[in-house]
């Protein structure tokens, strides 16, 4: 019977061998001499199963199983928590980006929101033309304190712009060559009176064709602007 000794104990058959611990040789007939000597110097401190009582020989061997199964399902057990903490990581990296994407999303909707509510607020604080008493003349600043209550607040620089270029807040500013009038300087002047009849006197009529006419024309003053911009007329 070949022998093999491990630390601990060695596990020994006629026809195969079952180990537990290290292997530190191989002994009687299927070794060398050598492999002997170096068997007996490391491993003087243990038990062959040839040694252990016949009666207990089967609870070794079946103990022996029962820890290679153990060791092997430590090793499964590990291996699967590995992947399972990959994998954690990955859906975890997956729902941050998710979270993130959702919350610039909800952001950029809330944005929108404000400044379209922005927006209504500014334009339901528009007074129309006829909300302002009618008088024998305007300066300068009574005529932009009707354009500022009249236009909305984010396109009334743009239509101040044009206005200081057209007429610099002139409401009987006339062109004797082309025949434009008004703040505006409509060509001709008498195309204002579809927003009025007294749009020779009445600045905020002017500002009322005005503000149509670039709404209309231009989507709004800063788009009458960006025309004047490039073209030097709208």
């Amino acid at each position: 019977m070949s022998r093999i000794s491990v630390r601990g104990f060695a596990v020994a058959s006629a026809t195969a061998v079952t180990t537990v611990g290290a292997v530190v040789g191989v002994a009687a007939g299927s070794t060398p001499a050598a492999d002997d000597n170096n068997f007996e110097a490391t491993a003087a401190d243990t038990t062959l199963l040839a040694d252990i009582p016949a009666g207990q020989q089967a609870q070794v061997q079946t103990a022996s199983l029962t820890q290679q199964a153990d060791a092997q399902a430590s090793a499964a057990d590990a291996s699967a928590k590995k992947s399972a903490e990959e994998s954690a990581r990955v859906q975890a990296a997956k729902d941050a980006k998710s979270k993130k994407a959702a919350a610039e999303d909800r952001l950029e909707k809330e944005r929108k929101e404000k400044a379209e509510r922005a927006e209504r607020a500014s334009r339901s604080e528009v007074r129309s033309a006829s909300a302002f008493a009618t008088q024998g003349s305007y300066s300068v600043a009574d005529v932009q304190a009707m354009a500022r209550q009249m236009i909305p607040g984010d396109q009334f620089q743009c239509f101040s712009n044009i206005v200081n270029h057209e007429s610099s807040w002139n409401y009987r500013a006339s062109n004797p060559s082309s025949g434009a009038y008004g703040l505006v300087q409509a060509l001709p002047g008498s195309k204002m009176a579809s927003a009025g009849a007294d749009w020779q006197t009445n600045p905020a009529t002017q500002i009322k064709w005005g503000l149509n006419y670039m709404d209309s024309r231009y989507g709004s003053p800063c788009g009458a602007w960006s025309f004047w911009q490039a073209n030097h007329w709208y």
